[in-house]
């Protein structure tokens, strides 16, 4: 099965495949400079949480190995504002901050350690390529883990992209239908068009077309009638930021879904990394929402479509963790009540020495 990838580290720099330019045009960028990558991840170059999640790892890596400093402390001088600029680009996505943090404590343990200056530049790169390679296993180990919750047969929903192009793997809710599909699953996508931005009809679409796995296009608000029609069997979505109580952040549109498919008994699953969660808040009320530009509202492809009035665009909703019927991770699934479930599941992630291998099977 077909998987674009969206971000490579290369010789020449870090290359990301511009999902702006999806489906029309399949449009790669070169990027030298850390600060370009910042401005792909807050322009949306590059999306999708672990994705952005593993562009910041890489971000930082480039930053610190084509920095002028000639010294090691001139590079703990200068490393500070290359790890906030990467910061300032998107509020929600956690994976951010996560790479971010990750790649900090290697800085620091290599600057405690006086490591030579191409040694720190060499072992960052590597850290980052390491973010990579764990994103794309941890895809895997959700995929395993979540496709036995797929019917055996008929149709799903999903919400956005949470394909490879927005992992940098073979994605987290459509590596779940992946997996199924590839393990004998006769499963339909139902594919909602996830306005503003359209990542599912730009996306999602692109996606599961190119991988052979059978879709149909909706608009948003056709989401209740396909509930309600008895045709959805069940709904995986990923995630950007899931708080200790399991309150999920993601694509906005996610939280009216959920509604629904309470309202008509259709399961609704949640697939998302370790890294997504976010322990630290104990609810979904202390989430960041993002708030993106009007015009992506008022404007389609550069064409306005509504007047000028006052807009709203918040780019995430939060789904309460009573509407959601289990989080896959790679470590397993968690059931509520969640403050437990995925703290059991977060301190065996912990434990491992390598991500993307099978844990516990359930954290009840």
């Amino acid at each position: 099965m077909n998987v674009a990838q969206p971000i490579e580290w290369t010789s020449q720099g870090v290359v990301m495949l511009d999902q702006r330019r999806l489906p029309g045009e399949v449009v790669h960028h070169i990027y030298t400079d850390y600060r370009d990558v910042a401005a792909a991840i807050r322009d949306m170059v590059v999306r999708g949480a672990p994705a952005i999640g593993v562009a910041a790892a890489m971000g930082v890596a480039l930053g610190v190995e084509r920095s002028s400093a000639a010294t090691l402390d001139d590079l703990r001088a200068k490393f500070p504002s290359i790890c906030q600029t990467i910061a300032e680009t998107r509020p929600t996505a956690v994976d951010l901050f996560w790479a971010i943090e990750r790649m900090k404590r290697r800085f620091d343990q290599l600057a405690t350690a006086n490591a030579s200056l191409d040694a720190v530049r060499s072992a960052m790169v590597e850290e980052a390529r390491a973010v990579h390679a764990e994103k794309r296993a941890t895809d895997e180990a959700i995929g395993r883990f979540g496709a036995e919750f797929m019917p055996a047969a008929g149709k799903v929903m999903t919400q956005c992209n949470a394909g490879a192009l927005a992992t940098a793997g073979i994605g987290t809710a459509l590596g779940v239908i992946r997996v199924a599909v590839e393990q004998g699953h006769k499963l339909h996508v139902l594919v909602p068009e996830t306005r503003p931005y359209l990542q599912g009809a730009r996306l999602t679409a692109w996606e599961l077309h190119e991988g052979g796995v059978p879709l149909t296009l909706i608009t948003d608000n056709m989401v209740g009638h396909f509930m309600k029609t008895g045709t959805v069997g069940a709904v995986v979505v990923g995630a950007d930021r899931i708080a200790a109580n399991g309150d999920t952040a993601n694509k906005i549109g996610t939280y009216q879904i959920a509604v629904l498919a309470r309202e008509h008994g259709v399961p609704f699953y949640v697939a998302a990394p370790i890294s997504t969660f976010d322990l630290t808040i104990s609810s979904g009320e202390q989430i960041p929402i993002e708030e993106r530009p009007a015009d992506e509202v008022t404007h389609l492809r550069g064409v306005r479509i509504a007047p000028e009035v006052a807009v709203a665009n918040p780019a995430f909703d939060v789904t309460p963790a009573r509407l959601i019927t289990a989080i896959i991770c790679e470590r397993g699934v968690a059931r509520a009540p969640y403050t437990e479930s995925l703290r059991r599941l977060a301190e065996s992630a912990s434990h491992s020495p390598r991500a993307g291998t099978a844990g516990q099977r359930s954290a009840m």
